[in-house]
């Protein structure tokens, strides 16, 4: 499948859950690619392609969801949906190479990224905080989760509001609530900086912007008022493990 089939599909599961009354909305690359209209070369330049789609939903909505598989002829893994029933389900469409992954309610890897109440906010992706913080939570980030930052931080301005834009103050909050998460998010906005400079197609005046933004970042996060308990935990530091290991469902 070349990568206009991966949005076409997108553009269509996320109608027919409309019309079956649910909210489902994309995150991973094809969801930074169609947010970063004027970047999204940066991923054909860095040979980055689609290999699936993900999907958040809400969990009150499952039923409603399934109906728009079954609508659009997907097969749904049932293995998956017995032993994470309440967290994900996966679908695949017959004759292609197309894999669907759906996450309830939160993204659940190193660190929580609830939405609940935030799959309103944008269309059809997840809003760009929550992309952001999805790139960002990953402890051992890849070359991949690299170069979508790069292209989100150079297209979209960092602001107080979710229009058009990555909410910097919605970031802080999280991390102030979380030190394990404050700790690989500022972490990560530090290698994606250092990253940046091995990219040959990436031009210096692209690079210089990007930098600007996560400085401006981190400045943010690090102004945000933290709680005593934040604090306590700060003191411990890295001598505790503060993220969760990732295992991938075997496919």
């Amino acid at each position: 499948m070349d990568d206009k089939e991966f949005l076409n599909y997108a553009n269509e599961i996320v109608a027919e859950a409309q019309k079956q009354g649910a909210i489902i909305r994309l995150l991973g690359a094809v969801a930074f690619n169609i947010h970063c209209p004027k970047y999204g070369h940066f991923q054909q330049q860095a040979n980055r392609h689609f290999t699936d789609l993900d999907f958040a939903a809400y969990f009150s909505q499952h039923d409603a969801i399934r109906k728009a598989f079954i609508k659009l002829k997907f097969e749904e893994d049932r293995e998956v949906a017995v032993v994470f029933a309440r967290q994900r389900l996966i679908y695949y469409k017959p004759g292609t190479e197309l894999h669907v992954d759906i996450f309830f309610d939160k993204l659940d890897f190193c660190h929580p990224i609830p939405w609940t109440g935030r799959l309103e906010v944008d269309s059809p992706t997840i809003p760009l905080a929550e992309l952001l913080l999805e790139k960002m939570q990953i402890v051992q980030i890849n070359p991949k989760d690299v170069i979508d930052t790069i292209m989100l931080l150079r297209e979209h301005p960092l602001n107080n509001h979710d229009s058009d834009s990555v909410n910097a103050n919605r970031i802080a909050a999280m991390c102030a609530k979380d030190w394990g998460l404050w700790r690989t998010v500022t972490m990560n906005l530090k290698k994606v900086g250092e990253i940046s400079g091995e990219y040959s197609w990436l031009a210096e005046d692209d690079r210089a912007v990007v930098l600007e933004k996560i400085d401006q970042l981190l400045l943010t996060i690090d102004n945000e008022p933290k709680p005593a308990s934040w604090n306590i935990r700060n003191k411990i530091g890295d001598r505790v493990k503060w993220y969760k290991d990732v295992h991938e469902v075997i496919q």
